[in-house]
C-alpha cells in the first residue's frame, strides 16, 4: 500500500518526555489519564464514597440540584453517550449524540463531541459530525461519538463516526479558524449539501484523515478508537471489519492499526499482520504503550483475538513504512476454537472472541480480556497476563497466568499500585478482584446488569457503572466491601474518571461532576 512518509523517529529524550503525561498530573487528558499504559487508576485522594445524583425536575430533563448530594454540576448530553470524558486545560470533552441539539441549525441524527467548562459545566462548543450516507452498516443510527478524546496542549485528537482521524483546536471557532482546514461549514452538513455558516460554538477543525477514502477501511457499525500519542505520532485502530452479511470482510488487505503524524495528518506507518483476513467481526480496541528494557512498545488488541506488541517506530521497506511486530499472543485457547474435532463457529457462546478492551501495561506485563460486540450476548471469556519482556509468538511461552472465571468482556482492567489488586468487569455483570502478580482470585461481585464500561480505581475505592444505571462503589481490598450504590436514572455505559479531585460520570443522558465539596464555589453556577 502506497503512503506518504511523514515525521521523524523519536530520540531518547522525547521518549522519556512522553511518559511525563500529556497534561498536568491531576488532569485526565486521554483514555487512561496520564498513563500511556492505560491503567484505569488515579492517585487522587479524598474522593466521595457517597453521593446522590438527584432527581429530574418534573416534566424536564434538568436535574434538580436541590435533590443532589456532593454534585458540583450536571450537564445535559444527548440520549446515547458511550465515550468517556476527558479533562484538560479547564475543559471537559465528551462524546454523545444529537438528541438534545445545542444549535438550531444542527438538527437530526449527528455524532457530537461536547465541550464544557470544568468549573461550572457551562457549554462552550461542539463538534458536529454528519452520518455516513452508507448507513448503519458503517455508522449506526443515533449512536453518537464513541471515542474518548485525546487532548494535548491546545489540540484535540479523535476518531469520528465517519472513520476519520481528526485534529481540532481546544477553543473552537470562538477564537477563529486557526487551522489549515477551512471547510467546517461544509463538513457539518456532509458532502453534496449546501454548507452552513459555522458559529463561535462550532469546532475548529485543523485537519482530518479519512481512513475509508485513504486506506479502503470498512468499519462495521461504528468507528471507535481513543488515540494514543507518542511524540509526533498518533497510534490509531482503523475499525476495519465485516459488512452486513457478518461473513465477508470487504477490505481484508486494509490495515487494522496505523500511525499518523499529529501535526500534518499524514500517514506514517501501518501494521502488516494481515489481521483483516482473520477478523471475527469488527475492531474497536484502543492501543497502549510501555517501555520494556530500552524499547518502547505499543500494544494493540486485534479483531482476530490476538494481542500484538509493536516497536513504536515504523520501519521503511521499499515504498512503505510498517510497524515491526515484537511479539504476539493468541488470546483464544484451543478449546474455544475446536470441540469434538469441529471448529466452533463465531459468535457461539462457547467459541472464540476478539479483543475490544484496551491492553493495560503494568510492571513489564500486559493485561487484557477477550470479548465480543454486546449484541452477541454472553459467552466464555479469558483474561490473560503476558510477560512483555519476551519476543516472538508468546501464545505458549509468554502467558504468565490466565483467568477463565471471567465471561466475555469489553472492559479494561484497573490495577491498584498500592495493593497490587486487579479489578475487571465482564459483560455479564460480574466484577472480579484478583492479584495482578499471580492471578489469584479474591472475590467476585454480581452487579446484576450488563457492564459496557470499565472500572476506575482511586483513593482505595473501585467505581463501576452498569446498564441498569446503577453505580457501585466498593473498597479496593481483598475483602469485598460495598461502600455505596446509587442509580443515575439512565444506563451508565461509560467509564468514570477523576480530574483535579473531581469524579466524572457520564450516563447515557447527563454528565455529572462529583466531589465532596458538592456545591459550586464562588463565581460558579450549575449548568442549565
Amino acid at each position: 500500500m502506497m503512503m506518504k512518509r511523514a515525521g521523524k523517529g523519536l530520540g531518547a529524550a522525547v521518549i522519556a518526555a512522553v511518559f511525563c503525561g500529556a497534561g498536568t498530573a491531576a488532569e485526565w487528558p486521554r483514555w487512561g489519564g496520564n498513563d500511556l499504559g492505560r491503567n484505569m487508576y488515579s492517585p487522587a485522594k479524598n474522593l466521595p464514597a457517597k453521593f446522590n445524583p438527584g432527581q429530574l425536575k418534573k416534566g424536564t430533563e434538568e436535574v434538580d440540584m436541590a435533590t443532589t448530594k456532593n454534585i458540583k454540576w450536571v450537564a445535559k448530553l444527548g440520549s446515547q453517550s458511550y465515550g468517556n470524558p476527558t479533562v484538560s486545560g479547564g475543559k471537559v470533552f465528551v462524546g454523545t449524540n444529537n438528541e438534545t441539539p445545542r444549535d438550531g441549525q444542527h438538527t437530526g441524527d449527528r455524532s457530537i463531541m461536547m465541550v464544557f467548562d470544568e468549573k461550572n459545566g457551562e457549554f462552550l462548543w461542539q463538534l458536529v459530525v454528519p452520518k455516513l450516507a452508507s448507513g448503519k452498516v458503517n455508522d449506526w443510527e443515533n449512536l453518537g461519538l464513541m471515542t474518548s478524546p485525546t487532548v494535548e496542549g491546545d489540540r484535540v485528537y479523535i476518531v469520528t463516526t465517519r472513520c476519520e482521524v481528526m485534529c481540532l483546536t481546544t477553543e473552537g471557532l470562538a477564537k477563529g479558524n486557526v487551522g489549515p482546514f477551512k471547510e467546517e461549514g461544509q463538513y457539518i452538513v456532509g458532502p453534496g449539501k449546501p454548507p452552513v455558516k459555522p458559529g463561535p460554538k462550532d469546532a475548529d477543525i485543523v485537519w482530518k484523515y479519512d481512513m475509508m477514502d485513504e486506506l479502503g477501511v470498512f468499519p462495521h457499525n461504528a468507528s471507535n478508537c481513543s488515540i494514543l500519542i507518542i511524540g509526533d505520532y498518533l497510534y490509531v485502530c482503523t475499525s476495519n471489519g465485516q459488512d452486513w452479511t457478518h461473513v465477508n470482510v470487504p477490505s481484508p488487505n486494509s490495515p487494522s492499526f496505523i500511525v499518523v503524524n499529529k501535526k500534518t495528518g499524514e500517514l506514517v506507518g501501518e501494521d502488516r499482520e494481515g489481521i483483516g483476513h482473520r477478523l471475527f467481526h469488527g475492531q474497536w480496541s484502543s492501543p497502549s504503550a510501555g517501555r520494556v528494557n530500552d524499547q518502547l512498545l505499543v500494544f494493540f488488541g486485534g479483531g482476530d483475538g490476538v494481542l500484538y506488541a509493536f516497536d513504536h517506530q515504523p520501519v521503511k521497506e521499499d515504498d512503505a513504512s510498517y510497524l515491526k511486530k515484537v511479539w504476539s499472543v493468541d488470546c483464544n485457547p484451543p478449546e474455544y476454537k475446536v470441540k469434538d474435532g469441529k471448529p466452533i463457529k463465531y459468535p457461539d457462546a462457547a467459541g472464540p472472541s476478539e479483543i475490544n478492551a484496551t491492553p493495560v501495561f503494568y510492571q513489564n506485563r500486559v493485561y487484557v480480556a477477550i470479548g465480543q460486540d454486546p449484541e452477541h450476548g454472553e459467552g466464555v471469556g479469558r483474561l490473560v497476563c503476558v510477560d512483555a519482556t519476551k519476543k516472538g509468538d508468546l501464545t505458549k511461552t509468554g502467558v504468565v497466568w490466565d483467568y477463565r472465571g471471567i465471561h466475555r468482556s469489553i472492559s479494561t482492567v484497573s490495577i491498584d499500585p498500592d495493593t497490587g489488586l486487579l479489578f475487571v468487569a465482564d459483560f455479564s455483570g460480574f466484577l472480579h478482584c484478583l492479584d495482578a502478580a499471580t492471578g489469584k482470585l479474591y472475590w467476585v461481585h454480581d452487579l446484576k446488569a450488563h457492564v459496557w464500561g470499565s472500572t476506575l480505581v482511586a483513593d482505595g475505592k473501585v467505581y463501576i457503572g452498569d446498564e441498569d444505571g446503577d453505580f457501585t462503589i466498593l473498597a479496593a481490598a481483598k475483602e469485598k466491601v460495598i461502600l455505596d450504590e446509587v442509580n443515575f436514572g439512565a444506563p451508565v455505559y461509560s467509564t468514570p474518571i477523576v480530574a483535579n479531585g473531581i469524579l466524572y460520570v457520564a450516563s447515557q443522558t447527563h454528565l455529572f461532576a462529583i466531589g465532596e465539596a458538592g456545591k459550586p464555589g464562588p463565581g460558579e453556577t450549575p449548568a442549565p
